[in-house]
């Protein structure tokens, strides 16, 4: 279950994991550090900038471009169902 009261911030390399947003963190931190993830509208180039509740994310991604507001945060990996509790999709473009 996805959860709001251990952590109130998550790297976003391992948010974008947890989220199933991309298979690996290794292909998480790749996605960021190529500039195609954008934090509140602000590109972010860093894997270990924090992000919080109620950060919308805008992700380039195989020729589709997402927005996903961050609802919450978990601590391992879990199944698409869970994945998908921790965020609000906004949006999607091709």
């Amino acid at each position: 279950m996805p959860t709001t009261t251990t952590t109130e911030r998550q790297r976003i390399d391992k948010w974008l994991w947890h989220a199933r947003v991309v298979k690996a963190r290794t292909s998480a931190a790749e996605l960021v550090v190529t500039g195609h993830v954008r934090v509140n509208g602000v590109r972010e180039t860093s894997p270990g900038h924090a992000i919080k509740l109620g950060d919308v994310l805008t992700i380039a991604l195989d020729r589709t471009v997402r927005v996903l507001k961050v609802t919450a945060f978990n601590e391992r990996r879990g199944d698409a169902a869970s994945a998908r509790l921790l965020y609000e999709e906004l949006g999607t473009r091709n």
